[in-house]
Order: structure tokens, then C-alpha cells, then sequence
């Protein structure tokens, strides 16, 4: 019997049609952030450092809430695969009521206790200050930003992935102009500094979400707006999205605070190492970027194949997504190396500053290869339905490896800052081989519809049925 060859040419097409929206999207994020880095390094090194800081914390809020957008997209995309509209309606509904309470949560702790917060985060008394002022106005758009991924999460699952780039590209543009205006006190606008970088995000936030809800509505997005069916939850169906998510949710959870507990430590170092930091977080969202493209391809391509109860081609989807993003992410590496020079340039960097985030570059573009295969494969488990086992490698390595050296090597040995820094990618490639052999077994493919549990009765991956053949009476 001959083997059927794989539609590479349908399976490119419908990953650039995902991917590529999303990775535009992403890119624009990371570029307005690299001009709010370019502005506000005109202020000066101190006020850089502050808002990088600052950026730690939100990125915490986003841990907080990831595990509700992963566990909503699992059950978005596999109910999407089974054409049922209530499921998609409940699971938004649901999903972004607990979105919504860690965006809710996490601006009180910045417009509220901002003090806190710094002190948490840096010893140094002249970044403490600036990012005081800079999180006591940015932390009024916090709920603006959950309400806006959860938004885009929905459209991108459900077909519109175009809806969520257009309102980034309006989101972005409002930033630089409002930054221009606010930072320097341009068009007769008071000069605020940090200030007007912070009241500038959260404006350009607001833009964000009305550009998408209009345009959804005129596109007559059927699930966007039917408000009235988003929250006739019951009990069991409650039941089964927290089974679901928990594991996610857990997940993000301890792998933001272990993130926080690095970033206690890094924020413990020279300024100018503080600096070049926050200038490499604003680089390292450029690659994110381009991951989240094939995070989100995968989770549609895969988890909708499981959910419309055909294993198979969600078993050959997921193996190539896995390594075409690495490859993707193999270029990108090489290219911020090749012009590491011009763009740190401008984002300030010069002397130290200049040296220790080149040296992060290079170290993260090592990193990242298998990084991103790793979280690409977790994203992918988790659209076919299990959700635990990248969740478990994750965490364990985390505080059990990774979280040790990085404590150790600031905190006790004192070591270089780049020394500290390789450190929190030391587990990396001991979870891809866990991984690998995981994915290439298939036992990840667990749906939550009918037909995806009907279908995977008496299914096996490739790799196994010929195992069995093999062992066949005359084979």
C-alpha cells in the first residue's frame, strides 16, 4: 500500500494564514516597545531600567492570565472543529470572567501599592522612584489588556486572525504619536516623562479594543458580541474547562513567579546591567513574536483537526509545526546578532550596557532554538487536550534546576551578570529530548468533543501501528 504524502503546500498555506497575522501583530507590539525604549532612553539610563522593571511586573499579570487564554483556546479551537456554537459562547464567557480577575487583581496591586512593587523588584532607590510614577498610571490599562487578548484569542480560533492585527496596527500607531506627545510635551502637551509613556499605553490600549470590537461587529462575528450567551455556565460544564485548565493555569502561575524570583535576582545587578536587560526584553518580544504566530497555528490547526475527530492529520500537523518554528526561530537569532549594533545603538546602549546586552543576545539566540520548540510543543499538547505533561516538566525543572543555579550564582557566588543570565536556559535542552519523545508517542491527543473521543478509539501514531506490523505473523 502506498503512503499518502503530506499536503505540504494546503499545510504552509493555512499556517501563514494564522501564523503570519499573529507574527505581524507581535511585531508591531515589539516595535512600538522598542521606540517607547528609544524615547524614553533619551531620559536616560535610570528611567529605562524603571520601566523595564516595570514590564517584569505585567509580565507577571500575563502569567497569571495565559492559563485561562491556553485553556480557553483548547476548547475554542476543538469546538470550533465541531461546528458548536454554545461551546464556543460558554467557554469565552467563562474564559474571560477569570481573565478579567487577574487584570482587575493586578492593576489594584500597581495603581494601589506601586511601592510595594518596585521595592520587590530593585534595591536601587532612583529606579524604585521612576517606576512608582510609571505603575500608578499604567495599571489602569491593565484590565484593558486582558479584555483585549481574550478578544483576540477568540477571533484567531474562530477564523478572523486579520481582526486582532488591524486593531494592534491602530494600538501600536496611537502609542509613538501619544508617546511623542506625552513623553516630550509636544503639539502643547505637558512634558510628564515616564509619566506620558505610562498614560500613553493605557490610551493606546483603549484604541486597541475599540478598532477590534468595531470591526468584528461589522464582519458579523457570530460569537464576539452575543454577550447574553456567554455566561449560561453550569456546573459540569465549569467542571470540566477548570479539569482542563487547572494544569495550565498552575503552569503559568509557578512559572511566573519562578520568573519573578529571576528577575529579584537580576534586578540585584549593576545598573547598567539593569538597563541592557530591559533593552533585551523589549528584543526577546520580537522573537516571542514570531513563536506566538506558530503557538497560535498550532493550537487552531491541531487542536480543530482533534476536535473534528481526525487524529491523524493533527498527529502529522504537530511534528512539523514543532520544527518549522524552529528553523524560523534559527534565522531570527542569526539576524539580531548580524545587526545587534545599529539596534542597540539606538535603543541607548553604550559601553557596558552595550556589552552585557550583546552578550544576552547571543546567549538567548542559542537558548531560544530550543526554547521555543519546547513551548511550541506544550501548546500543542494542550490544543489536543492534555495539559498536564509539559505543565509538570516545566515547573519541576524550573524550581528544581533552574531557580537553584540562578539564586546561587547572584545571590551567593556573585558571578557576571551574563553568567546568571545563561543560567535560566540550563534546562532547556533536557526537557526537548522528554518532549520529543512524547510528542512522536501521540498519547497527547485527548479531545473534549464527541467526535474527537469517537475517533480516537482504537487509534494509534504512525510510529506504533508499525511497531505492531512488525511483529505480524510473516513480517
Amino acid at each position: 500500500m502506498r503512503k499518502e504524502r503530506f499536503p505540504w503546500k494546503d499545510f504552509l498555506f493555512k499556517v501563514a494564514v494564522i501564523a503570519v497575522p499573529v507574527a505581524l501583530q507581535n511585531l508591531l507590539t515589539t516595535t512600538g516597545s522598542m521606540v517607547d525604549t528609544m524615547m524614553i532612553a533619551s531620559l536616560g539610563q535610570t528611567e529605562v531600567g524603571a520601566v523595564g522593571l516595570c514590564a517584569q511586573f505585567s509580565s507577571l499579570m500575563f502569567s497569571g492570565y495565559w492559563g485561562f487564554v491556553g485553556g480557553g483556546m483548547l476548547f475554542f479551537s476543538q469546538y470550533w472543529g465541531a461546528k458548536d456554537d454554545d461551546g464556543i459562547n460558554r467557554s469565552y464567557g467563562l474564559t474571560l470572567a477569570c481573565m478579567m480577575t487577574v487584570g482587575l487583581l493586578f492593576g489594584t496591586l500597581a495603581v494601589c501599592f506601586p511601592e510595594t512593587v518596585m521595592r520587590l523588584y530593585t534595591d536601587k532607590e532612583s529606579i524604585r522612584t521612576v517606576g512608582v510614577e510609571y505603575l500608578r498610571i499604567v495599571g489602569f490599562g491593565y484590565p484593558l489588556t486582558v479584555f483585549s487578548m481574550a478578544m483576540a484569542s477568540l477571533l484567531r480560533c474562530t477564523g478572523r486572525v486579520r481582526i486582532p492585527l488591524y486593531g494592534s496596527i491602530a494600538g501600536v500607531a496611537s502609542n509613538i504619536l501619544l508617546n511623542w506627545i506625552l513623553i516630550f510635551g509636544n503639539l502643547g502637551a505637558p512634558a510628564l516623562g515616564v509619566r506620558g509613556a505610562a498614560l500613553a499605553t493605557v490610551l493606546a490600549q483603549a484604541v486597541n479594543i475599540c478598532v477590534v470590537w468595531v470591526l468584528a461587529l461589522r464582519s458579523r462575528h457570530p460569537y464576539l458580541a452575543a454577550v447574553s450567551r456567554h455566561f449560561r455556565w453550569n456546573a459540569a460544564f465549569i467542571r470540566v474547562y477548570l479539569k482542563k485548565c487547572f494544569p495550565i493555569i498552575l503552569n503559568e502561575v509557578l512559572i511566573g513567579l519562578g520568573n519573578m524570583v529571576i528577575n529579584i535576582v537580576l534586578g540585584r545587578q549593576p545598573e547598567e546591567a539593569i538597563a541592557a536587560l530591559a533593552v533585551f526584553r523589549t528584543l526577546e518580544g520580537l522573537v516571542i513574536g514570531f513563536f506566538a504566530g506558530f503557538s497560535n497555528a498550532s493550537s487552531v490547526l491541531v487542536g480543530t483537526e482533534v476536535g473534528a475527530g481526525r487524529p491523524d492529520l493533527a498527529y502529522s500537523r504537530a511534528w512539523r509545526l514543532v520544527y518549522l518554528c524552529q528553523a524560523f526561530i534559527g534565522v531570527l537569532g542569526i539576524l539580531l546578532i548580524a545587526l545587534h549594533v545599529p539596534i542597540l545603538r539606538m535603543m541607548g546602549m553604550h559601553g557596558e550596557s552595550f556589552r552585557i546586552a550583546f552578550g544576552m543576545i547571543c546567549i538567548y539566540s542559542a537558548a531560544a532554538l530550543i526554547r521555543m520548540g519546547n513551548w511550541t510543543q506544550n501548546d500543542t499538547f494542550r490544543a489536543a487536550g492534555d495539559a498536564t505533561t509539559g505543565t509538570v516538566l516545566e515547573i519541576v525543572f524550573m524550581w528544581a534546576m533552574v531557580l537553584p543555579f540562578v539564586w546561587l550564582s547572584g545571590m551567593v557566588w556573585k558571578l557576571p551578570t551574563l553568567a546568571i543570565f545563561a543560567f535560566c536556559y540550563v534546562d532547556e535542552p533536557i526537557r526537548y529530548i522528554i518532549m520529543q519523545r512524547h510528542l512522536l508517542r501521540g498519547t497527547w491527543i485527548r479531545p473534549v468533543t464527541p467526535e474527537g473521543k469517537a475517533a480516537l478509539e482504537g487509534w494509534a501514531p504512525p510510529a506504533r501501528r508499525a511497531g505492531r506490523a512488525s511483529k505480524l505473523p510473516g513480517r
